[in-house]
């Protein structure tokens, strides 16, 4: 596939212009609505998956729901709620990068997508160090770490509309 663009007209190429798009929805709402969420929620996820492990109904539960509800996935939800601000922190400044990156990069410049890059890396590596082993396990993790991989490799793709001016 070949394409027309000219770096001199400075025009926005459509593949770059979805993606960027799809970051500020990406990093705007989810990553930062989200992290705001899980802040909050954190105390009480654990009080809900410990009444849940506890509850003399468990045994009723679906065998999907017993693989959830586990005193490994109690003691995450544990250390998530202790690192919680950590996390929050960490997250919102990923998610700012993310933006700011992204920005840049419709402008057509090759530091957006630096920035853009430590703001999905940075909070992923932190929040390993912080959570550790369950930072990686889960459905969620797996999910979230594909989609990380994914726009790494689109934006990648894209770097050569960027240019160092």
């Amino acid at each position: 596939m070949t394409t027309n663009f000219n770096p001199e007209e400075g025009k926005l190429p459509s593949s770059l212009n979805v993606l960027t798009i799809l970051t500020f929805i990406g990093s705007g709402l989810f990553n930062l609505a989200g992290a705001f969420w899980q802040f909050v929620r954190a105390d009480k996820a654990v009080e809900d998956l410990d009444k849940a492990l506890n509850s003399p109904d468990f045994d009723k539960l679906p065998d999907f729901a017993k693989k959830m509800i586990t005193p490994e996935a109690l003691e995450q939800a544990r250390l998530a709620a202790t690192n919680k601000l950590p996390i929050l922190i960490v997250t919102i400044v990923g998610g700012v990068l993310c933006i700011i990156g992204a920005v840049q990069m419709r402008k057509l410049k090759m530091q957006g997508y630096y920035i853009w890059l430590m703001g999905e890396i940075v909070p992923a590596i932190c929040t390993i160090v912080l959570l550790g082993k369950a930072a990686v396990s889960g459905f969620g993790a797996l999910i979230g770490f594909a989609f990380m991989l994914l726009f790494i490799i689109l934006y990648t793709l894209q770097r050569k509309y960027l240019t160092n001016k």
